[in-house]
């Protein structure tokens, strides 16, 4: 049986693949559910560094909910004895995963897949995909996808990409800072490797408190954020990290992080 969603850990990097390209990589729960898996189990190992999304293909990095009538779930149903929708509970779990997320955009990222990639924290994007998100033009609103679209696009052009639902080319992305880089087609794996490793040649512990840190400051008034910031400065002063990242200085030689 083919897996909808395979999970491997390569060097240190927990790499997610969505595997449905004959669905163009649609999401249905138990989609969403392995995603959310195999971010968990990234974060619970100190030895992984960072986690790559992606999807298999070159059509489709996500293509969102899958609306087909054959469709295994439906996107739009609830469980009201439950009431959290499943696409709600992965972008809790991408919000609060103290790991980097960096979205391999390998095709077209449309609606939810729109939404996968503004909530990873990087973005790597092939020159040739397009991205959207066209809810609009089936009656409805990007409602669920909206709150991290409000994080990374500004306003008046989020206003007419979620309106008007046009798709948008790569380098519009780029302008937009939707995406960190766009590339030929041909250069986005070696793209990749080169951004994995700037992220995973950083302190771990740095990087893991430092998201953490970014989220929570994202969400505060500038006083709180202040606050914030005088109680964290210390602890992460202590780590050994840290201590390891002065010496290393002091010595002038590479460092050797523990990640503690």
């Amino acid at each position: 049986m083919t897996l909808p969603v395979l999970v491997e850990r390569r060097d240190g990097v927990q790499w997610i693949t969505l595997n449905r390209a004959e669905r163009r990589n649609a999401l249905n729960e138990e989609v969403v559910r392995l995603i959310r898996e195999g971010i968990a189990v990234a974060v619970a190992d100190r030895d992984c560094r960072a986690i790559v999304l992606t999807g298999t293909g070159d059509k489709a990095f996500c293509a969102g909910g899958d609306l087909q009538k054959n469709a295994d779930g439906n996107p739009f149903g609830i469980d009201y004895s439950r009431p959290q929708h499943y696409m709600v509970e992965l972008f809790k779990v991408m919000q609060d995963c103290t790991l980097p997320i960096i979205a391999r955009v390998n095709g077209h990222a449309l609606a939810g897949g729109f939404g996968l990639l503004c909530a990873c924290d990087m973005a790597i994007a092939a020159d040739d995909i397009r991205i959207g998100a066209p809810e609009s033009r089936i009656g409805m609103t990007p409602m669920t996808i909206l709150p991290f679209m409000l994080r990374v696009i500004p306003a008046r052009r989020l206003q007419e990409i979620c309106i008007t639902g046009e798709q948008f080319t790569a380098g519009d992305a780029l302008d937009w800072g939707i995406v960190n880089y766009v590339v030929p087609r041909e250069q986005l794996d070696e793209k990749v490797q080169w951004l994995l490793g700037r992220v995973t040649s950083a302190s771990p512990t740095a990087v893991r408190l430092g998201k953490q840190t970014f989220n929570a400051m994202r969400d505060l008034s500038l006083r709180e954020a202040l606050e914030y910031a005088q109680v964290m400065f210390l602890p992460m002063a202590s780590t050994a990290d840290a201590l390891e990242g002065r010496a290393s200085f002091v010595e002038k030689r590479a460092p050797n992080y523990s990640g503690y």
